[in-house]
């Protein structure tokens, strides 16, 4: 059992059972389509909105913590409000629930590509869940915005943001630095902007700080050294039994870097990731990794567990003296540890002190700069996804300092544009499930694809 600090607004206390926080989160890992924007958007829906296990403040002051950490941020997300939530056991079940559905069956279809070949009935039900995810997609962006942009300064700094990262290309890095330095030189010059935005209709910035939430030097040590030791481990102990050319220690060795470089998520460094792959490793091949690009769009999870399809690829085709299959696995799990892990450690180690920074003068400034800034990033990572759901051919325009993705009119896809329209129609207009949403989505997917695609 795990209490919430007590809602100032409605004076009451909310109780939240472990097993119904452990229900939520296995849910979410199932439905968490739609790359981060849709995963936040998911989070935001069904944690704030529905059953207001937190309050939205507290919500986006875990985001934008979140957002500048290496990794995939929904992902963290959901570590940081499980363990606020119901301490570190609960960060870790929310973490891993978050990410287990969307690596087994990446797994799982690895194991059927290598197998059979052809995956035609398997693409066409993730072809209609990823048309329903648009209206996740599009919700999250109005429902974010509303909440978070409470005056035309906020709405133009999430402007600028979304034009920065969209047409300038400019690194996400950046534009929460500049947003963060915004949002400090507001609260001198113009504080009722700044230092009051998001928090007329929410007291959850005066709630007190939970006990486990504070600070512990001991107990930051340990998760420290277990952590590091969870993470490293297994690549030393791979280097000097295999040595460093075998496939099990490059994939551990990679992707551990990976898990320190990714800002702004796995959008930022999916080009870096397929050319290391494809042709210094030579793991698999153009086309399959554009496959598992597109499966990791349309499964549940991170974007970034295109890197368990990646690992398993790789392991398949230099087993050793295993069975190709099993160390297929192998590599997939091996993978995708080393990058989730650090996940665990950022947050155990950071979150303590964010939370007692909550309510400060500066960070609160500087969190509401970075918060509209986010909203920004929300919209380009919204944008982005929509035009791989409706065109099937995307280039690139470069000139005057511009870098704009043009999607190819003739490619539009008309079967994903029906079905994504009639997706935010139902649940928009006439507020069907999510569940059901995607589950007549997929149907007609799969109809779709065994019939005309």
């Amino acid at each position: 059992m795990s209490q919430l600090p007590t809602d100032a607004a409605n004076e009451r206390t909310t109780t939240i059972p472990f097993w119904e926080a452990f229900k939520v989160w296995l849910k979410i890992g199932f439905i968490n389509f739609g790359g981060p924007a849709g995963q936040i958007a998911l989070m935001h829906k069904m944690l704030v909105d529905e059953r207001r296990w937190i309050s939205e403040t507290r919500f986006l002051h875990a985001l934008n913590y979140c957002m500048l950490l290496p990794g995939p941020e929904a992902q963290q997300l959901a570590v940081y409000i499980g363990w606020l939530l119901h301490k570190t056991w609960g960060g870790l079940v929310a973490g891993l629930l978050f990410i287990l559905p969307g690596f087994l069956l990446m797994v799982g279809i690895a194991v059927l590509y290598v197998s059979y070949g052809q995956l035609d009935w398997m693409q066409g039900l993730l072809f209609g869940m990823q048309a329903a995810t648009l209206a996740i997609v599009i919700e999250a962006v109005m429902r974010v915005g509303k909440k978070a942009l409470k005056n035309r300064w906020l709405y133009a700094l999430a402007g600028a943001a979304f034009v920065a990262i969209f047409a300038f290309a400019v690194p996400f890095p950046l534009i929460v630095l500049l947003a963060g330095l915004i949002g400090l030189l507001g609260a001198k010059f113009k504080p009722t902007l700044f230092l009051a935005a998001g928090k007329k209709a929410d007291d959850a910035d005066h709630e007190p700080v939970p006990e486990h939430a504070r600070p512990r030097l001991g107990w930051l040590l340990a998760v420290l050294l277990v952590g590091l030791a969870l993470w490293f481990t297994p690549v030393l102990l791979l280097w000097r039994m295999l040595g460093p050319d075998h496939v099990y220690t490059q994939e551990s060795v990679f992707f551990s870097k990976m898990a320190v470089v990714t800002f702004g998520g796995a959008y930022a460094v999916l080009a870096y990731m397929t050319q290391q792959a494809v042709q210094q490793y030579h793991w698999l091949a153009p086309g399959e990794m554009v496959q598992g690009l597109a499966l990791a769009e349309t499964t549940p999870g991170p974007l970034i567990l295109v890197l368990t399809w990646v690992g398993f690829l790789g392991a398949y085709r230099a087993p050793g003296g295993l069975d190709p299959l099993l160390a297929g696995v192998l590599g997939a799990t091996l993978s995708t540890w080393v990058t989730f892990v650090p996940c665990f450690l950022w947050i155990f180690l950071g979150a303590p002190y964010i939370e007692r920074l909550r309510g400060n003068r500066w960070l609160s400034a500087a969190l509401t700069g970075i918060t509209a800034a986010v909203v920004g990033v929300i919209l380009n990572l919204s944008v982005w996804f929509a035009m791989h759901v409706l065109f099937k051919d995307i280039g690139k325009w470069e000139g005057l300092g511009l870098s704009l993705p043009i999607p190819h009119p003739a490619s539009l896809d008309l079967a994903a544009l029906v079905l994504g329209a009639g997706a935010m129609l139902a649940m928009l207009r006439f507020h069907v499930s999510l569940m059901r949403t995607l589950l007549v989505c997929a149907v007609l997917g799969l109809v779709l694809r065994l019939t005309v695609l």
